[in-house]
């Protein structure tokens, strides 16, 4: 009789143990350390992003993503003020059926540190939700994918210099790992981890409608608020469309979705750290952008946008 009862739950058990695809406590993992004060902020150029590159790297290599020229590293310089500053962008890659190229990207970078106050001794801008969590959510699907294998060939692309003026995602188009023409898609992460509303937010659709229908499928099973929007033009701020690095992706003429939340109170404050976000928001976020990102590999049509690129 207890075998019975034993075969029986286990059979109720299995379907929930097929939908876990993230690892929730290396994801906690993964922003937590992005986020740590030893990091400094993370911003372009600093010793603290140095530092944030060789944990990303170190995580690029355990999972076991390939290197295009034996590299995971691709440096660049901009130009801030008076001062030449090298940024760094971090990309690897899972090879699909398909010699098109969809890139999951999130930038890595943030603001920095700034001095003490009387009234406060924090300086350092921690930037979990902007944009650890982003890179965390990157590290999850790169690990997922290795585990089962693409149609298409993504590449993983951790982002430099976006807090000043989307540099990294200008420097990976200006010299790209394949042809732009072999870009199929951009899917951007930027603050995914802290909503008290649950609500994540869906950019691109407005622009590509028929992409819509993969974000009301996975919205249809999801335990977040799947929501398109912040996409349309001549409503200023409200449009999301040129504020991370999906724009640049945009400029060139290859789809985008930007997933992200609104503007909460820590953002760009010292107060956005790792205790401030939603933990279950986050790894439920993460498996709904995994999802989508899952059912577009598997359905999306190849070529698509070609016409459209080349005008």
């Amino acid at each position: 009789m207890k075998l019975l009862c034993y075969s029986f739950c286990l059979l109720f058990a299995l379907p929930v143990l097929a939908q876990t695809t993230v690892d929730s406590s290396l994801l906690m993992k993964d922003i937590r350390t992005l986020s740590a004060d030893k990091f400094e902020g993370r911003k372009a150029g600093t010793r603290g992003s140095r530092m944030a590159q060789f944990y990303i790297i170190d995580r690029f290599k355990k999972i076991g993503l390939s290197a295009y020229h034996d590299t995971y590293e691709y440096p660049f310089y901009f130009q801030e003020g008076d001062k030449k500053v090298m940024g760094t962008n971090l990309y690897g890659y899972i090879p699909g059926k398909l010699s098109q190229v969809i890139v999951i990207s999130a930038h890595y970078d943030h603001l920095g540190t700034t001095p003490a106050t009387a009234t406060s001794q924090d300086t350092v801008y921690n930037g979990a939700d902007d944009n650890a969590s982003g890179v965390g959510g990157l590290l999850a699907m790169a690990q997922y994918f290795k585990k089962h294998p693409p149609r298409y060939t993504l590449i993983f692309a951790a982002l430099d210099g976006e807090e000043e003026g989307l540099q990294g995602a200008k420097a990976f188009l200006l010299q790209p790992p394949v042809p732009v023409t072999q870009i199929r898609q951009n899917i951007n992460m930027d603050m995914i981890a802290h909503n008290d509303k649950n609500e994540l937010y869906v950019c691109g659709t407005y622009q590509y409608p028929d992409l819509k229908k993969y974000i009301d499928e996975a919205a249809a099973g999801s335990s977040v608020k799947l929501i398109a929007g912040h996409d349309k033009p001549d409503t200023g701020t409200e449009d999301w469309t040129k504020q991370s690095d999906q724009y640049e992706f945009y400029q060139q003429k290859i789809p985008f979705l930007y997933f992200g939340v609104e503007d909460h109170p820590d953002y760009h404050h010292l107060t956005d750290e790792y205790t401030r976000i939603n933990h279950s928001f986050y790894y439920r976020a993460v498996q709904a952008i995994l999802q989508i990102v899952e059912k577009m590999d598997r359905d999306m049509p190849e070529n698509k946008y070609n016409a459209v690129r080349t005008m």
